[in-house]
């Protein structure tokens, strides 16, 4: 039964992901489509239907579909990939049961195409997480990297496709690059008012510098995409999605993202200073990290986002969302001497 773009799914793939969903034989499933996100790098579906059972049961169930084909991220040519990767591994147990990834029932990879079957997540997501929900978001990572990071778990050292740890500043650099946001922060005609824009090229002037400093910082396995629309607090538990962009980073990158990207601007001092030691609060139950005496997050968060919100003003398409992007970047602004 599927009505929805002639989308036609694999009554016997069904049937394999079911099984393992519900520890069941399974003898019948019908099924119907959903579309939760679309785009060019990879269509996800809600999966919903009735399932019999070997035993005689009748049950509904409800899983998610996603497709990905082969496309080129730039500095990151295995992201297409990754996720059936991670999942064909035993990464999954590397996580706590307090901060997980959704539960994989089937993974498949088909030349320039995977496949996932996994656990649909239901629970507060996006701009309804509370501040008190974010300090135990960044205590849980802080917990799960300090662990990984002291652990060394052979699975990560075995998964050569994770995204390298220069991929911040290869970003930043690219960003830096291009003329059209680089010109238009020092331009006489840009918008955004002058003490912005001197942090921006302040940024610029020292980049070597804070590399320096940002490089003497604890290397760890990143989710790379920690911002609100891929985190769920269900069940008093963190859930996170969408692993395609992970791999080695710095301390505190994802910290820089959870605090900074699509956040509620607000919010985004408080999130600053609770996650922050929260974070470490987390990281150092593994580790020891009494000597950091820089934490490097408030340069982080300008790396990585300090061009991306010129892009994000500069081609807003409405007065609103410049707003949005410039109260963002003088939040940044205000964390500088916190």
């Amino acid at each position: 039964m599927n009505n929805h773009n002639e989308r036609i799914v694999k009554p016997e793939i069904l049937a394999l992901a079911l099984g393992k969903m519900l520890d069941k034989t399974i003898i019948r499933a019908d099924y119907q489509l959903k579309e939760l996100q679309g785009g060019t790098v990879g269509d996800v579906w809600l999966v919903t239907g009735m399932v019999e059972t070997s035993d005689g049961e009748n049950l509904p169930y409800k899983m998610v579909w996603k497709t990905q084909k082969k496309f080129e991220r730039y500095g990151d040519p295995e992201s297409w990939r990754r996720e059936y990767d991670l999942y064909a591994s035993d990464f999954q147990k590397l996580f706590f049961d307090s901060f997980r990834c959704p539960e994989c029932y089937h993974a498949e990879i088909n030349g320039d195409e995977i496949q996932l079957w996994m656990e649909y997540i239901d629970g507060v997501s996006g701009l309804n997480l509370t501040s008190e929900i974010y300090e135990r978001i960044a205590e849980e990572l802080g917990r799960f990297q300090g662990r990984l990071y002291t652990e060394r778990p052979k699975v990560l050292q075995n998964l050569s496709s994770l995204s390298k740890v220069e991929f911040m500043k290869n970003y930043y650099l690219r960003y830096r690059s291009w003329n059209v946001l680089y010109d238009y922060v020092r331009s006489d005609d840009c918008e955004i008012p002058k003490h912005l824009c001197k942090m921006l090229i302040d940024i610029d002037n020292h980049a070597d510098e804070i590399f320096r400093r940002i490089e003497k910082l604890p290397i760890v396995l990143c989710h790379r995409d920690f911002w609100v629309a891929n985190i769920f607090y269900s069940d008093s538990k963190i859930v996170l999605i969408d692993w395609d962009t992970a791999g080695w980073g710095y301390m505190g990158e994802d910290i820089a993202s959870l605090i900074t990207d699509e956040a509620d601007v607000r919010h985004m001092i408080e999130y600053y200073q609770k996650c922050i030691p929260a974070y470490y609060r987390g990281f150092s139950e593994y580790a020891d990290v009494s000597h950091i005496s820089d934490h490097c997050i408030y340069d982080i968060i300008l790396v990585m986002f300090g061009y991306r919100l010129v892009e994000w003003y500069k081609f807003a398409e409405s007065p609103e969302d410049k707003s949005m992007h410039l109260n963002a970047l003088q939040k940044i602004h205000e964390m500088r001497n916190m």
